[in-house]
């Protein structure tokens, strides 16, 4: 199968449309496309726009996961995806990079006609967590790794439960199973994605291979003490949830350093919460992610090994929950070398890297799909935040870069690769 001439692609095309849902889903604080708002809906609304001249079917799953089909002469499916939510005050190109650049290369094909294998462009419900805490939603119950009751009773920020907005959308989480055959056909699954770290640009490279994903261990660590009058209580005497949090915060950096990983503290909520009263309680959620099983392993142990001292010491009690985890994940060999390939053929030079931030492919890969990822730059290493940014032709060699993948991938399935 021939490469296609690049005429057929409009790479300035997806960063048009980049910037028109930055517009319409956007503000002066950043994106505001979080799962399950409005914003979301409407930029879906908006996508659903942009395939009604395409000879293309749109489908919801049980997962309000989005489904746009291009169909081929094969029914093995390529799979090209990734997600439009955000996190709250977002940049403009995560997540939604993937999805539009996955939309330029299905109009590309269907003006081919008919392409050797069943293209499929999906749109992740709530790949980001960030109402809930918990990441990779839609794709995690696609791929049969979704325990609804991790996920039933979970809380946003006022209180609302998962399962009450689920619900409100449409979500049945009682018969969620039923979703976990969505890809029975997939062969292979591709995902473009910004960096959202320094590496590329460090080099000065735009453009990498990604060889898989960290692992994570993500909890709520809430320690319950005694609220106490702010200015009649001695230092001595109190039982303070706030500051055994505290310690724990700058232990969990330690131990993340000396096993060279990453912890982050993302939340910290108080009760009651006011100036004049010591803190009663207090609930911290902590993020910690390495590339090797046992290291992370050893940091999650340190870690609650530490809570339960530094608990005793300030006369707190303290309890965990697991909000998520998954285990680090290599993507396929095969695939990394296309991407590799790929990327040295439009942009002169690639460089093969893990990725820090987890991704809907972790899951892909997980379930077994044949999966490969391709980073482009991002200025500064910056992203969840409105600084976030890269420069427009380095988006425009990612378009490329992923376009030569795609036909490449299809090459690989059509003699004999995938699942």
């Amino acid at each position: 199968m021939s490469v296609p001439s690049a005429s057929l692609l409009d790479p300035r095309r997806t960063v048009r449309e980049l910037r028109e849902l930055q517009m319409l889903t956007g503000d002066s604080r950043g994106a505001q496309r979080v799962a399950f708002t409005r914003p979301w809906a409407e930029a879906r609304e908006w996508l659903r726009a942009k395939v009604d001249d395409l000879p293309v079917t749109w489908e919801m799953d049980e997962a309000l996961n989005v489904w746009i089909t291009l169909r081929g002469r094969s029914q093995r499916e390529l799979i090209l995806g990734s997600h439009l939510d955000s996190v709250p005050d977002g940049g403009w190109l995560d997540g939604c990079l993937g999805v539009l650049a996955g939309l330029e290369v299905l109009r590309r094909l269907a003006r081919q006609g008919t392409p050797p294998v069943t293209v499929r462009l999906v749109d992740w419900t709530d790949e980001e967590g960030a109402r809930f805490g918990r990441s990779l939603f839609g794709s995690s119950a696609s791929c049969g790794t979704l325990d609804v009751e991790d996920v039933r009773y979970l809380r946003d920020a006022q209180g609302t439960s998962f399962g009450d907005v689920a619900s409100e959308y449409g979500i049945d989480l009682d018969h969620l199973g039923a979703v976990a055959s969505a890809p029975p056909n997939a062969a292979a699954y591709l995902e473009l994605h910004i960096e959202q770290g320094p590496v590329l640009e460090s080099m000065g490279l735009p453009l990498g291979a990604v060889l898989g994903t960290v692992g994570i261990e993500r909890h709520v660590v809430r320690f319950m003490g005694q609220t106490a009058h702010a200015g009649s209580t001695p230092m001595f005497a109190r039982r303070d949830g706030f500051s055994a949090a505290a310690r724990l915060a700058l232990e969990a950096r330690s131990v993340a350093a000396r096993h060279k990983g990453v912890t982050t503290i993302g939340s910290c909520l108080l009760k009651p919460g006011i100036p004049t009263a010591v803190p009663g309680e207090c609930e911290i959620t902590i993020d910690q992610r390495h590339l090797d099983r046992s290291a992370l392993a050893a940091m999650l142990s340190e870690t609650r090994k530490a809570s339960v001292d530094l608990a005793r010491e300030e006369g707190v009690g303290v309890d965990w929950s697991r909000l998520w985890s998954i285990e680090p994940l290599s993507f396929h060999p095969d695939l990394v070398e296309l991407a590799d390939r790929a990327i040295t053929k439009v942009a002169g030079t690639s460089h093969r890297l893990p990725s820090g931030p987890l991704h809907d492919a972790a899951e892909m890969s997980r379930r077994g799909v044949p999966t490969a990822m391709m980073f482009v730059q991002s200025l500064r290493g910056l992203s969840h935040a409105r600084e976030e940014d890269t420069r427009e032709e380095h988006l425009e060699l990612a378009v490329l870069a992923f376009d030569r993948l795609v036909t490449q991938t299809m090459s690989w399935i059509v003699s004999g690769g995938g699942r």
